[in-house]
C-alpha cells in the first residue's frame, strides 16, 4: 500500500506565478500530475500551506507541521499523517513525470529500504522517489537541526538507488526530472509569454 504526494509548497522566488499553475501543453502542471497519480495510487495528497488555492482539485491537503519551510518539511508533515507504509513523492513543477517510470520506482518499495531514489546525470533525484513512513522521526530531527537538504539526508538512510542505466531505458532523455523554476526554464520547454 502506498500513497502519493505532490509538493506544492515552494516559495516561487524565481518565477512570478505559482509553479503548479503554469500551463504546459495547455494543462496546468498540478492538474496533469494529480490526474496521472490518481490512476496509480488510491490517495494523492497535496502538500501546501495555501489550501484555498487548491480546493477546486478535490484532493486531500496537508500543511507544514513545523515552521521550517522546504520539501523535507512537506514530506515529513505528510508521512506523520498517513497510514500507508510508503509515500511516493513528486513536485508540482515537474510537467513530464512518466507513468511507467513512476510505476517502476514504486514497485521497488521494500521494507528493507528507507527510500527508493532514482539516479540521473550522476545525481540522486529525491523529488521523484519513495519514502518509508518509518523515517519520519529521523527526518524531524534533521529538520529541527537545520539540516534540510534531502540529498544530504538520504546519506543517513538505507536507500535503494535505481541506477541511471535503468532509468534511461524508460525515460531516455530524463524528461521526468525536468522542473520549471524560472521563466527561462518555461520558455525552454516551449512556453509562451503567458504562464497561466
Amino acid at each position: 500500500m502506498m500513497d502519493a504526494l505532490i509538493l506544492a509548497g515552494g516559495e516561487n522566488r524565481r518565477i512570478p506565478v505559482l509553479k503548479g499553475f503554469i500551463k504546459i501543453q495547455d494543462k496546468k502542471i498540478i492538474e496533469r500530475n494529480l490526474n496521472l497519480l490518481r490512476q496509480m495510487f488510491s490517495k494523492v495528497i497535496i502538500s501546501t500551506n495555501s489550501p484555498e488555492l487548491y480546493f477546486y482539485l478535490g484532493a486531500q491537503m496537508i500543511g507544514d507541521v513545523l515552521s521550517h519551510r522546504g520539501p523535507m518539511t512537506g514530506i515529513y508533515s505528510v508521512l506523520i499523517n498517513i497510514n500507508s507504509p510508503f509515500l511516493f513523492v513528486t513536485a508540482c513543477d515537474m510537467p513530464y513525470i512518466n507513468v511507467i517510470l513512476i510505476k517502476y520506482i514504486a514497485d521497488k518499495a521494500d521494507e528493507r529500504y528507507d527510500a527508493i531514489i532514482p539516479l540521473y546525470e550522476n545525481r540522486s533525484q529525491p523529488l521523484l522517489g519513495v519514502y518509508s513512513k518509518r523515517i519520519a522521526g529521523k527526518m524531524e530531527n534533521s529538520i529541527i537541526q537545520g539540516k534540510r537538504s534531502l540529498r544530504d539526508f538520504l546519506k543517513e538512510l538505507v536507500v535503494y538507488y535505481i541506477n541511471e542505466e535503468e532509468i534511461r531505458k524508460i525515460d531516455p532523455f530524463g524528461r521526468s526530472f525536468v522542473n520549471i523554476n524560472t521563466i527561462e526554464d518555461y520558455k525552454r520547454e516551449g512556453g509562451s509569454e503567458c504562464l497561466v
